[in-house]
């Protein structure tokens, strides 16, 4: 009987004390199936969250005691590395199998999620749609999320001229984070929360500038773009028939359907890296503040913005230009190797390789090599990258110091953007950003959601750490 509801009588679960939901997981899971069709993001949320908020509730209440880790004091000094301290539902990273986004590899996105017309890479909108419901979307669902962001996507007057009197010299990740707090003139919740509206109702208004601002991003971005490199030439209008990646593509003015299909890939890959990473964790400790979507993810910004995070891609094409430079386009694997280790022996790392989680190659840089084998193989770029993926690793093993020679994503993306025409290294990160939203937004969501409060670890002096773990071991050596 459950299983056949009608989205009408569905609706009527809403109305309804959350305490239905927690009684039976197995009951709401046959019962959102009703919204397998449903083509409103926003409403299939108002089912799936009062479910949500009981489950978590009743966790905490059972198990809030329970110990799950323990922190070191190399712990403390060393970036928090490892430290079990977050909630982040829509991606998990795992060391040895890469990102799972709502449990779902990279492989398993590419292959469930819609695509374009005549395409083969997963749309971002699926993507979308897949971290912030749990649910692998269908066709109409992705195609309700594209025409809504096209519908969105406008900037306010005051953005406009912003962007267009910025100074060439200005970086665009700048420009892009600027623009982003700017456009919180246009926040709902900022507006709502001065009204006094109750903390119940907070993710509806943080879903509505999400969404907003995903849509408005590639407005922004294209609109930096143009100004940089295009000589300030229109962005042209949005299309509410194409996808946001081919509404991208053409703002940035390229038209080679293969670059559309990257941009489709690119941005979903990038979208999200669980949550303690620079961007994500920024994002969810300014908006614990109750910061508006718009100044949360233009804080994000600034974090990947970072040499450590994401301008990291822009390292590596810098680096493989340094080898072309010393070792010309007739290279070979003799001259490679013994650059590397010049390299390494100078004190220098291997950019594009290495990753504070990942002990295996990182899926994101499988899947654009796989594009590339698809669509250049024969490019001198990408054929360098892929010597150095059979070099680079051997060689850092044998140092004895690397926990993971493999490569990142940032090994590769940038030699796709080259051989596409977009050589403009210090735009990639913007590109970064614009992905980035999918996966912090959607989350941003759910922190309001589940009533997440203000973030305030406990931190220390060097002197009160020693006071404390003198104490610690003499309790233990009197316990022995």
């Amino acid at each position: 009987m459950i299983a056949t509801v009608s989205y009408s009588k569905m609706a009527l679960f809403r109305t309804v004390s959350p305490r239905l939901f927690s009684s039976s997981q197995v009951l709401v899971s046959i019962a959102s199936r009703s919204f397998s069709e449903q083509t409103d993001l926003k409403e299939v949320l108002l089912t799936k969250i009062p479910y949500e908020q009981e489950r978590v509730k009743k966790f905490r209440k059972d198990c809030g005691n329970v110990k799950i880790g323990e922190v070191t004091v190399d712990m403390a000094y060393g970036g928090m590395r490892s430290i079990k301290g977050l909630v982040t539902e829509t991606s998990v990273l795992d060391a040895e199998e890469g990102i799972r986004f709502r449990g779902l590899s990279i492989p398993e996105c590419q292959r469930m999620l819609p695509k374009a017309a005549g395409g083969e890479e997963p749309l971002p909108e699926g993507l979308f749609w897949l971290l912030i419901t749990g649910d692998v979307p269908n066709d109409a669902q992705v195609k309700s999320i594209s025409k809504e962001w096209a519908n969105r996507a406008d900037l306010p007057s005051h953005v406009v001229t912003m962007l267009n009197n910025f100074p060439t010299n200005l970086h665009p990740m700048s420009q892009f984070s600027a623009a982003v707090t700017a456009l919180n003139s246009e926040s709902k919740f900022a507006k709502a929360y001065a009204d006094g509206i109750h903390k119940s109702k907070y993710w509806e208004y943080v879903y509505e500038d999400s969404m907003d601002l995903i849509a408005k991003l590639p407005t922004v971005a294209a609109t930096i773009y143009r100004n940089l490199y295009r000589d300030g030439s229109s962005i042209g209008a949005i299309d509410a028939k194409k996808d946001w990646s081919a509404n991208f593509a053409s703002m940035l003015g390229y038209t080679d359907p293969q670059f559309t299909e990257l941009m489709r890939l690119y941005l979903t890959i990038h979208s999200d890296h669980e949550g303690g990473n620079v961007s994500a964790h920024t994002v969810h400790l300014v908006g614990s503040a109750l910061s508006d979507p718009y100044l949360s993810f233009g804080a994000g910004l600034n974090g990947l913005a970072g040499p450590l995070h994401g301008l990291a891609n822009q390292e590596v094409l810098v680096f493989l230009t340094k080898i072309k430079s010393h070792l010309g386009d007739n290279w070979t694997k003799e001259g490679l190797i013994q650059l590397i280790k010049q390299q390494l022996a100078s004190g220098q790392v291997v950019p594009g390789y290495g990753h504070a989680v990942l002990r295996k190659t990182d899926p994101r840089y499988t899947c654009q090599r796989e594009f590339a084998l698809k669509h250049l193989p024969d490019d001198k770029m990408f054929n360098l990258v892929s010597q150095l993926y059979d070099i680079v690793p051997p060689i850092l093993l044998d140092t004895g110091k690397v926990k993971n020679p493999w490569p990142n994503v940032d090994a590769h993306s940038g030699v796709l953007l080259q051989y596409y025409g977009m050589t403009e290294m210090n735009y990639y990160t913007v590109l970064f950003g614009v992905s980035r939203a999918l996966g912090t937004l959607a989350s941003l969501v759910w922190d309001r959601a589940l009533g997440l409060p203000l973030e305030r670890p406990k931190s220390m002096s060097t002197d009160g750490l020693m006071k404390l773990v003198k104490s610690i071991q003499a309790q233990a050596a009197k316990g022995a």
